[in-house]
């Protein structure tokens, strides 16, 4: 095939230079349509983002003879060292009748945090060659570790519903109401939270250590393995009690244990526990999309960065 003339490739040029230019990664000046403009462009890719979220769990599984039952590893491992060492040497199982599905309640909470926290705060790194090479929404990796996420802890609260059925005491009371808000308190909060540190963690890349550092510490500031009513009993000050159960993540923690573990239905609560979660989520979704809004300013220069 001959080469194109001189004069065909500036008509060729000249085109291009008429076309309107599209701002692509970056918020603009568009008010409505700016703000839905990213939500529009997620919604077109949803297929990119389901095939993210599959070769996820498959990379993380790959030639395993056991596959996904290593998803219930850890956790039964952590619910068998706090079961034995916390609840009978230590003696936290006294005052807590079925220690076990406490814990195992609380664990099945921050275990999903901490999985969406740290897998989408690493996210945008693991797949530096897809940001530097193809468009798309960068926000479908840290999406893709949320459905990653939630789909091992599908099989950890499986786990938990056959564990409540085996010692007879199945969650078929009022308090499971508190599941939803509560599972929708650690999505939101940890989105918001990933898409912020996982554009941080492009700039900075100790953010991924600090943040396993600190979902260790919010692991402990958290009632999975000691009771709130301990604490309440201890912390006199009403402010400090106060900003303990107001944490999210307590919060939330509380409800799935609501939810889950029936012996408690005759343990005193946090006041207004629903209310105080409610507030929570709304408070969550307005951190969710600031962090949103800050992860669009900061894209722009990813693949730069990479």
């Amino acid at each position: 095939m001959a080469a194109a003339t001189p004069s065909a490739a500036s008509e060729r040029f000249a085109r291009i230079a008429l076309l309107p230019m599209r701002s692509i990664g970056s918020i603009g000046a568009g008010g409505a349509t700016s703000l839905l403009g990213p939500f529009r462009e997620l919604i077109d890719h949803r297929e990119m983002l389901s095939l993210l979220v599959k070769r996820d769990l498959k990379a993380r599984y790959k030639d395993s003879a056991l596959g996904f039952l290593w998803v219930l590893a850890r956790p039964l491992m952590q619910l068998a060292i706090y079961f034995v060492v916390l609840g009978h040497f230590l003696g936290a199982a006294r005052g807590i009748p079925d220690f076990a599905i406490y814990v195992f309640a609380g664990l099945t909470a921050m275990g999903l945090f901490q999985e969406i926290l740290v897998g989408g705060t690493g996210s945008i790194l693991a797949n530096a060659g897809l940001v530097k090479k193809v468009y798309v929404p960068r926000e479908v990796f840290p999406l893709a570790s949320t459905g990653a996420a939630l789909f091992n802890f599908g099989i950890q609260l499986l786990v938990l519903v056959i564990a409540t059925f085996a010692i007879g005491k199945p969650p078929l009371h009022i308090g499971l109401i508190y599941f939803l808000p509560a599972l929708a308190l650690i999505v939101v909060y940890g989105l918001a939270l990933a898409l912020l540190c996982g554009a941080v963690n492009v700039y900075l890349r100790d953010t991924q250590y600090l943040v396993e550092v600190l979902t260790m510490l919010l692991f402990w500031a958290s009632p999975v393995v000691y009771a709130w009513q301990m604490v309440s009993q201890l912390v006199q000050n009403f402010w400090l009690i106060e900003a303990y159960t107001n944490n999210p993540l307590t919060l939330a923690v509380l409800g799935f244990q609501r939810a889950f573990w029936v012996a408690g239905d005759e343990v005193a609560w946090p006041d207004h526990l629903m209310l105080r979660t409610l507030i929570a989520l709304v408070i969550g979704v307005v951190l969710l999309f600031v962090s949103h809004r800050v992860f669009l300013r900061l894209q722009g220069n990813f693949a730069q960065e990479l």
